[in-house]
């Protein structure tokens, strides 16, 4: 099934169970090409396939998508959410972020590993993840964050 075509079942569904389409938060994935597909698109290009999905299949009612990770690295994430925001943000009807989960846990769930010793290094991935993400959810992402 296409990402379109879920995204409209899910809208039919809110709608016939008399959801209202205000108070509903929408945690789709990107568009985006498989893991193992030789040919990975660019990030304006999973930007703009991502946007014209939404823009086609989800009501401007729905206040905001927040999105899963997909299997992205957190960087590579970033990087299209911001571009989403850069290239469409005055057209977009509805918020952009992320469903903050492994785009912003992982980094620092790798680093911290359990051990006691990781604990402040874990801390500061948290919170080098969670400066990126709010900039790419403000279209002020840039890749020189990620060497800061």
């Amino acid at each position: 099934m296409n990402a379109q075509k879920l995204i409209d079942t899910a809208r039919k569904l809110v709608a016939g169970d008399k959801g209202l389409l205000a108070t509903m938060i929408l945690k789709p994935n990107m568009v985006l090409p498989g893991l193992t597909c030789p040919m990975q698109e660019a990030v304006d290009e999973v930007a703009d396939a991502t946007v014209r999905c939404l823009l086609r299949a989800v009501p401007a009612a729905v206040p905001g998508i927040a999105f899963l990770s997909g299997g992205q690295s957190s960087e590579l994430a970033s990087a299209r959410l911001n571009a989403m925001n850069v290239r469409f943000k005055p057209r977009l009807p509805w918020a952009l972020a992320f469903s903050f989960a492994r785009a912003i846990q992982q980094p620092a769930l790798e680093t911290w590993r359990g051990e006691e010793a990781h604990v402040m290094a874990a801390q500061q991935a948290l919170y080098h993840r969670a400066r990126c993400n709010r900039a790419a959810r403000r279209g002020e992402y840039s890749a020189a964050m990620e060497r800061t």
